[in-house]
């Protein structure tokens, strides 16, 4: 052991070290979407409470902090799976086709925060806007017409 040490250090070779989230380059912004229609969903169903006759019940408060959670929650795999496809998918030549992606992400991901931090279905809806955006570009890279149908052409059905 201590030979190789001494070997490495008197060559010119470095440890390097790789980093890279899916080897097999396998991306899809289906995640990221399907999180934004829940992010949506939840905040409907809390703007249509009514807290008019208060609580009456030690489920409501129950319901409601499950609601919040899975908002915050989806919210975040928003920005996790944006962040993937912004750091690890998108390449330079993608920002030079499309000039405002960069803008785009940086959108989407104030808005997966914003929708974390408050109760919003306009504000969860521009979100689900700006994710189908971002997927119509990801889809467009793969020269593949972005529609609700992407699904059928990913599985073959």
């Amino acid at each position: 052991m201590k030979f190789q040490s001494i070997i490495r250090n008197l060559s010119l070779v470095a440890d390097v070290d790789a980093h890279c989230d899916i080897p097999c380059g396998i991306y899809d912004p289906i995640v990221a979407k399907i999180a934004a229609q829940t992010v949506l969903k939840m905040a409907v169903r809390m703007e249509a409470l009514d807290f008019s006759s208060g609580v009456t019940k030690v489920e409501q408060p129950n319901g409601i902090a499950r609601l919040i959670h899975v908002k915050e929650e989806h919210a975040q795999k928003v920005k996790d799976e944006l962040n993937i496809l912004w750091a690890d998918y998108f390449k330079p030549e993608h920002l030079e086709k499309y000039p405002g992606l960069h803008e785009l992400f940086w959108n989407a991901n104030k808005l997966a925060g914003a929708n974390k931090q408050a109760v919003s279905s306009e504000s969860a809806k521009k979100l689900v806007e700006s994710v189908d955006e971002i997927a119509k570009i990801f889809w467009a890279t793969k020269g593949v017409d972005y529609n609700d149908s992407v699904a059928d052409i990913r599985f073959g059905a």
